[in-house]
Parts: structure tokens; sequence; C-alpha cells
């Protein structure tokens, strides 16, 4: 899989799967400037890397701004946002538990 900054391209990507099991979820996470995806939680380990942009991720007590090469672990269950600050990709990954 190609995970190299989409450039040009990046307004008109969309998010898309790369790999799907029981154990392991992997995904091309695209967020737009001005875009949030809404608070949420997930009830396996993630973590987010960004590609390119910028994006705020919301936590319950505290926001990180991620940028290109930034990478960040949150346990399960945390309840979490992300907010494009610049049209921004992503290579989000879920471990769940057995």
């Amino acid at each position: 899989m190609d995970l190299q900054p989409l450039g040009d391209g990046l307004r008109n990507a969309r998010t898309t799967a790369i790999v799907k099991s029981e154990a392991f979820e992997a995904v091309r996470l695209v967020v737009l400037a001005g875009r949030e995806i809404a608070p949420h939680q997930v009830a396996g380990k993630i973590t987010l890397h960004c590609l390119e942009g910028r994006v705020l991720l919301g936590l319950s007590d505290s926001t990180l701004e991620l940028s290109a090469g930034q990478w960040v672990n949150l346990d399960g269950g945390t309840r979490h946002s992300v907010t494009g600050i610049q049209d921004s990709s992503l290579l989000l990954t879920i471990l769940f538990d057995p």
C-alpha cells in the first residue's frame, strides 16, 4: 500500500480501508480542513500517524495537534474527536483484543 502524501489529490480523496480483520484494522483517514469527526470511542487500541496536513485531536481533558510525521497512541475506549486544521490524511490502526 502506498502511503505517500496525496498532495494535490488530497482534496478529492476519500477515507479508504486498507486491511480489515478480526484482530486488526488499518485505514487511510482523510479529514479536510474545517471538518470534524465527532467525539467517539473505539474498543481497541488505536494509533494515528499524520501522513500530511494538520489535525486537532480532541480528548476528554486536552487537545493535541498532529502534523505530518507525528504519531499518537490511544488506549481502547478513549473518547476522541478529529478536526482538520488543514486538508489531511492519517494512517489509523486499530488493534482489537482477541
